[in-house]
């Protein structure tokens, strides 16, 4: 076992939620965009809780590296073995994409249009200028976004191509074979900690979401 249940249905839920909130931001649908933007901020709210007090290979300080550890990684990439979790290079892509989103989805809350009819939930808090500039940006980061995406769908077929590792599988099931001398315990985390996790994105989505109207 290398992923746990919460970091599985946090995975598949950022990408069906993602799929929603461009499909209909594409298709003129702003009020389920504002409601799956809201979603997307209270997951990267419990992420981020999860990142600090979860299971063992959900934790930042399991996969954040450091500059020496991804590049003796990289230049052995076909050869270097697989550790349970995020590998120096993969981590360091996880905080690439959820920064990625949190900026994405902190301007959209700023963000004002046009016509002012569908504007972030905070656009209020700002003047009409800055909200204009926060929606410009919006679109700059999901642009962003979307080369990350790009990015992390080669290194999945790279993987699951030349290294024979089925990333997909593992995040549907949470189990990977290892080597015998590979750690491959996932020590799991705190049903407390979970609970208020939880209840944190929780908060943020029903929050965000009322705000939305």
């Amino acid at each position: 076992m290398i992923w746990d249940l919460p970091i599985r249905l946090f995975h598949w839920g950022l990408v069906m939620l993602v799929l929603i909130a461009w499909r209909s931001a594409e298709v003129g649908d702003m009020h389920t965009h504002l409601l799956a933007g809201s979603a997307v901020a209270g997951l990267l709210v419990f992420r981020l809780w999860w990142g600090l007090f979860g299971s063992s290979t959900a934790r930042f300080s399991h996969f954040v590296k450091g500059p020496r550890a991804v590049l003796a990684y990289a230049l052995s990439l076909k050869s270097a073995k697989e550790q349970a979790g995020h590998n120096p290079m993969g981590g360091w892509s996880v905080v690439a994409i959820l920064g990625c989103l949190m900026l994405l989805t902190g301007f959209g809350l700023f963000a004002e249009d046009t016509d002012g009819l569908y504007s972030g939930p905070l656009s209020d808090w700002i003047d009409y200028d800055a909200g204009r500039a926060a929606s410009h940006f919006h679109g700059i980061a999901f642009t962003a976004l979307e080369i990350l995406i790009a990015m992390h769908l080669i290194a999945i077929l790279f993987y699951q191509l030349i290294k024979r590792h089925s990333l997909v599988a593992a995040m549907v099931i949470g189990r990977r074979d290892l080597l015998d001398d590979q750690p491959s315990m996932m020590r799991p985390g705190s049903p407390v900690m979970l609970a208020v996790g939880l209840l944190l994105g929780a908060g943020t989505t029903f929050l965000l979401a009322r705000l939305s109207g």
